[in-house]
């Protein structure tokens, strides 16, 4: 499993860059709602990679037969 990270960066313009390591699914957005609070600042943009499409490690798809007289 990959080390969770949060990558922070402060542009000159002061504007603030983050992107997320070791992250799939939507688990990145929490991370994101954190570092908005911490700046008391809004995301102004935002693009998603492809592990956000992912499933995150530990969650399994289930399917549900019904079994019964018919």
């Amino acid at each position: 499993m990959a080390q969770k990270q949060l990558v922070v960066s402060i542009r000159k313009d002061g504007t603030v860059h983050a992107e997320t390591v070791g992250m799939k699914g939507q688990e990145c957005l929490d991370y994101f709602a954190v570092l908005e609070d911490l700046l008391d600042a809004e995301v102004a943009s935002s693009t998603y990679t492809d592990d956000f499409d992912a499933v995150p490690d530990g969650t399994t798809d289930t399917a549900v037969q019904k079994v019964g007289n018919d």
